[in-house]
């Protein structure tokens, strides 16, 4: 979460951008989504930015090892988590109850070799309704990556998010011998060390994730992603990024909006 060194870290040019949305919000919610997000009680208050640009360091591998990075998990990790806390952090500077939409993004620089950016960006979002607290733990601004049309269902079926939850692993996955080569070679055969290597990666990841949904005491967790990237490290090196929004029921009562037959027009 957000903390005062975060606060600090904020641009002044974010503070003034800001101001400037009193009275004219942003967003980035195509019309569908922000007329469902107004329907389902939510004003739009601007859209809210985090970045980080990050250097990941280095960690040496063993050839004939199947082993997490930790050094570049880490890294990875916390890039993500210093961009989305700078997004909340502007949030709460439109005194929001959450973000909806949200997107992070990760891209190599040219910088140097091992700079990458972090960027995390959603749309702010007030409960017109000021009896209900739609808080995250902490009194923090609920984060979520669901689209404005599945935001709607959720609340109306009676449940909320309560924070976008993600985890990851990267690892390096363990070359072959001379002798297990030429043992496949030519044959339909199951590359066992391959495949340990990326379930176990994977498995990390998606335990962090349901890990980070515990914290915030949530009842599950909904739209799950899982991404593969291995950007410019080595071909054996590969990150497994796990993501979803944390959600937890409103009401014991949970009506399911029944599903409706749309027939598009366009030719």
């Amino acid at each position: 979460m957000a903390d005062n060194k975060t606060q600090s870290d904020l641009p002044a040019h974010a503070g003034e951008r800001l101001n400037l949305l009193r009275g004219c919000f942003t967003s980035d919610l195509s019309v569908n989504e922000f007329l469902l997000v107004k329907e389902a009680g939510f004003e739009p208050l601007g859209m809210v930015v985090g970045s980080s640009i990050y250097h990941t360091g280095y960690q040496a591998r063993q050839w004939s090892r199947n082993e997490e990075m930790v050094v570049l998990t880490q890294a990875m990790y916390h890039a993500r988590e210093l961009a989305m806390e700078r997004m909340e952090e502007e949030a709460k500077m439109l005194g929001a109850d959450g973000v909806v939409g949200v997107r992070l993004e990760t891209k190599h620089l040219g910088f140097g070799e091992h700079l990458m950016e972090f960027v995390a960006i959603g749309t702010a979002v007030r409960a017109t309704d000021t009896s209900v607290s739609y808080r995250a733990v902490g009194d923090n601004p609920f984060t979520s990556d669901l689209s404005g049309q599945d935001f709607w269902t959720l609340l109306k079926a009676g449940y909320r998010p309560v924070g976008l939850v993600m985890g990851n692993c990267v690892f390096h996955v363990a070359h072959q011998s001379i002798g297990q080569w030429f043992s496949s070679a030519g044959q339909n055969t199951e590359m066992v060390n391959f495949t340990q290597a990326l379930y176990e990666a994977r498995e990390l990841a998606m335990e962090r994730m349901q890990m980070e949904a515990r914290t915030l005491e949530a009842a599950g967790i909904v739209g799950v992603q899982l991404h593969e990237g291995s950007y410019q490290w080595h071909s054996h090196v590969i990150e497994f990024f796990s993501i979803g929004t944390a959600i937890v029921p409103i009401r014991e009562n949970h009506h399911i909006p029944a599903p409706q037959l749309v027939l598009s027009l366009n030719t």
